[in-house]
Formats: structure tokens, sequence, C-alpha cells
């Protein structure tokens, strides 16, 4: 059975809040749900559903805070990548002043597509391939994160036998809880990322010796979606102990990449700030002369998109809500239970009483579910809705799951608005596929 009313009425934002919280939102008595000044209704009757869309200006203006947030500290902005590749998205990191923080070859090439200069570019990651490495190096990009002892002599050889030399910053990992989902922590003993803390003195000091490699600094990334600045403090003072230590036995240290991870409000909560950040990255590394770095992904798109749908129908003496978006189209409650902000797109709609229901996707999985008891206005058949702070970790992670296209994406820029990827057809679901003559 559905939750009884009582039971998320006290927890949940209404509608209402949810829009009061997100300036590139507004909703109007005619034009319905508006994302910056285009009714987002205008795209779905244009496009379909299920539809991305972003908004240009909020991811501007959050580049732009995050930037003012970090002035006065010798930081640099790297946009993480995986929050969301799109090139259109990339050339609005650019323009504003970002480089990029990439994890595979396709992000690496998709940031230089988008204008994104190698000398703006750090690769993270604990599985680069040597084609990666090989790639990175000959691009001559900003520096490679090593997230092992073993990768470091990997990447040693490769450049040694390119006759080049990588700028290489070994990825620490402090031990340190963010606090987070389990499934989105990278700072902790436990997780495959990074090298372990006490380790790292003597990884640094045989990078010093390696031919084709200049240990230039440390990294580290404790986890996503972090909302407090107390992960970060702990993390930064023990990096910041370790370039003590590091100095202390004659090994330069001249860098500082601080990672990325800072949360949003998906609810009605204020996001992580970005002035907290830059305060514990302060407190942590000021006057100890090294370049700093941070790579913020969800913190800069998340709230700039959303997922238009549309409801397919209503089941189970109305428990059920179905939509024509599912899991293949967003992962992320599935994967993670997380939690999106659910709004009609029509004004009507958007003030009726609330009953608690459960939202769901078409994909035969239990786990395509939106939200379980949560308390939405009526919504019947064709009835239009927007799955709200769906910019990051959304369409890039989309997949093609029970032969559903990929949807198509629009952006939006004041009262302008593009397709920017059109919807897959089904034909071309297959077209790279071959059936064996011997079939």
């Amino acid at each position: 059975m559905a939750a009884p009313a009582s039971a998320v009425l006290d927890d949940e934002p209404s509608v209402a809040a949810l829009i009061a919280a997100r300036p590139q939102l507004s909703m109007h008595a005619f034009d319905g749900l508006t994302l910056e000044q285009v009714p987002l209704a205008r795209i779905a009757d244009v496009l379909g559903t299920p539809a991305w869309v972003y908004s240009a200006g909020a991811m501007r203006a959050r580049l732009a805070e995050l930037k003012a947030a970090m002035a006065g500290l010798p930081a640099d902005v790297h946009y993480a990548v995986k929050a969301n590749d799109h090139l259109a998205v990339l050339r609005i990191m650019a323009a504003g002043g970002a480089g990029a923080d990439v994890v595979s070859e396709g992000e690496l090439r998709r940031a230089r597509a988008a204008g994104i200069p190698a000398s703006a570019i750090v690769f993270s990651g604990v599985g680069k391939t040597e084609r990666e490495i090989r790639l990175a190096i000959t691009e001559g990009i900003h520096q490679l994160n090593v997230e092992s002892a073993e990768e470091l002599e990997v990447i040693s050889a490769i450049a040694s036998a390119l006759g080049g030399r990588a700028r290489v910053a070994l990825r620490v990992n402090p031990d340190v809880d963010a606090g987070t989902h389990a499934k989105i922590t990278t700072g902790t003993a436990e997780t495959k990322f990074g090298i372990p803390y006490d380790d790292v003195p003597a990884v640094y000091a045989r990078a010093a010796a390696l031919p084709g490699v200049e240990p230039v600094g440390l990294a580290l990334h404790i986890g996503s979606q972090i909302m407090s600045t107390a992960p970060y403090r702990a993390a930064f003072a023990r990096a910041a102990e370790m370039v003590r230590t590091l100095r202390a036995q004659g090994l330069a240290v001249s860098r500082m990449d601080c990672g990325g991870g800072l949360g949003i409000g998906y609810r009605d909560e204020p996001d992580g700030s970005p002035a907290a950040l830059a305060g514990a990255m302060r407190t942590a590394f000021g006057g100890m002369d090294l370049e700093l770095m941070v790579e913020p992904g969800r913190w800069l798109v998340g709230p700039a998109g959303v997922l238009l749908a549309t409801v397919v129908l209503v089941k189970g003496q109305e428990r059920f809500v179905v939509l024509d978006a599912a899991m293949n189209e967003l992962m992320r409650p599935a994967m993670y239970d997380a939690w999106h902000g659910i709004v009609p797109l029509a004004a009507g709609t958007a003030v009726g009483a609330t009953t608690p229901v459960d939202v769901v996707g078409p994909v035969c999985e239990s786990s395509d579910t939106f939200a379980r008891g949560r308390a939405l206005p009526r919504l019947e058949r064709g009835a239009r809705v927007a799955l709200l702070d769906a910019g990051a970790y959304g369409a890039v992670m989309s997949s093609t799951y029970n032969g559903r296209p990929l949807a198509p994406i629009a952006l939006v820029d004041g009262d302008r608005w593009a397709v920017i990827r059109e919807r897959q057809a089904h034909a071309d679901l297959w077209a790279g596929e071959r059936v064996p003559e011997f079939i």
C-alpha cells in the first residue's frame, strides 16, 4: 500500500516550495511551469516526452558563483565531465573559464571537441588504460591523477617510450568518511580509490626518481553529494599535513587538487556552500604556496536540468502513477534511492490537493520507481510533469534498456530554446549490429 499522507506530508516540500527554491523555475497561470523564460509545455509539445531540458543561464550563474567564492585563492575550476558531458554544456563551462576533469578517453576527446584546451584538463580515474595514458601524454594535459603505485609505473614506462614527460599528482585516500551515500563515497580505506595515506611518501619519492614523470602534487576526492564542510576540513587537514611531510623530505609539491563532490538540495534545503568550501581550502592550504583546483560537477549542472514526462495511466485505485519516462532515462532513484522533486507542468494541476502515490516508469523492473508514497496533486492520464534537478547524472547515465530510444535534449537560454540532441530513432538501436551469415 502507498504510505499514509501523514507519513509523507511532514517530510516533503510542497510544489510551491520546490519552485521557490529554484530561481530558474517559475509557475505562470497560463503558461505553467517555466524554465528561465520558456514554458516547458511548449517544449513538450514539440519534442514529446520523455525529454530533457537544460538551463544555460542556471549553469552560467552557478559557475560564476563558484568562481566568485574562490576569489583570492590560487584556485582553478575543472568541471567534472562525468556529471553531464553534452558538448553544449562543455561549451558553456569553457566560456565561463572552467577547465575539465575527465575519467576516460571519450571524455577527454569530448572536452577537446568542445574547445577546452589540453592544458586545462585533468585526467582522473582508477583504471586508465595504456591507450588513455598515451593520449593524455601526447595531448599535453595539465596533469594525470595517479591512483596507485602500480599505475605510476605504467605511466612512467609509457611516457619514457614516447620520449615525453607526464605531470602527475598522487591521489591520496585520506580515509575520511564524506557522510554521503555508500555508493558515492570515495575517500575511505574500503573503497578502490587512491593511494593509502601512509603509503604516499614512498610512492611520491618513487615518482620523483622515475623517468618520464614529474610529480607536481597531490589530489583527493572523498565522495559526491557532500552537504557539510566537515568532511572537507578533515580531508584537507590530512592533505596539508602530507604536503608538509613530503616537503620535509626534500620533495617538490606545487599543486593540490581538492576534488569535487559539493552537493545540491534535491528537496528545498540549501545547496552545499561554495563559500564554505573555499573557506575550508583557505584554512588548510593558505600560505602554503600551492596551486589549488576544484572539480565540481553536480553542483554546477544538477539544478539546471529537468526531465519531462507524461502520465501514461493511473492504476491500482490511484496508487500508481505510471510515467512514460523510466529508469533507463533517470537511473538515480533506482541506483541510489535518490529523491527528485516532481512538479506538474500545468498551473491548475500544481495547486490541487495532494494524495500519496507511487510514481513509476514502464520498464519491466520493480526498481523502475521514481517515488514511493509521494504527496502529489491529482495526476490524470495525459498530465505532464517535470522531474527536477536532473541536469547531473541524468542523460549521461541513460541507456536503451527495453528497446527504448534515447530521449531528446533541449537547451533554454533566456527566451530562446533549441534542440541539442534529437530523439533517437528506433532503427538506430540496431544500426551497428551485424547478424553473421552462419545464423
